[in-house]
């Protein structure tokens, strides 16, 4: 699963998330460039030891973004919603990082950038790749 992504919506990651959750197989992660938003959670998601980052990619989290207009009551609906799915969106990220889940909500108030050697030391990825694989040239390792 290769990531140079911005982010999207939390349905759309959320959906892409059960959908990793439902393969049969080990599914390796890789980030190439960018893992922004819900990509971060994708990122993290990868199965454990197949989590890469190429050097000079980047990850950032931050609470879910909403615009909300309408009648009271229908910005209240929203406002509830997006609650409950920035909660669902730490204890999953902290699920896969290891991290306490108020760690990762204090670190998602605002925009919280990572090098890829420091989404490595935070649980977000498993290894920063420094050079190709010598035994297949032109593959990226991990994938099996």
């Amino acid at each position: 699963f290769y990531i140079n992504s911005p982010g999207g919506a939390v349905d759309d990651t959320l959906a892409l998330y059960d959908t990793m959750r439902f393969m049969s197989s080990p599914v390796s992660t890789y980030c190439l460039g960018r893992a922004y938003s819900g990509a971060a959670l994708l990122l993290t998601a990868g199965a454990k030891g197949r989590r890469f980052m190429l050097p000079h990619a980047k990850v950032m989290i931050h609470q879910p973004y909403g615009g909300i207009g309408g009648q009271a009551e229908d910005i209240k609906i929203q406002a509830e919603q997006i609650i409950k799915a920035k909660a669902e969106l730490i204890r999953i990220i902290a699920k896969h990082t290891g991290q306490a889940e108020e760690n990762v909500r204090r670190d998602s108030e605002r925009d919280k950038y990572f090098s890829a050697e420091e989404a490595v030391r935070y649980g977000l990825a498993d290894e920063v790749l420094t050079e190709p694989p010598k035994e297949a040239k032109g593959v990226l390792p991990g994938v099996r």
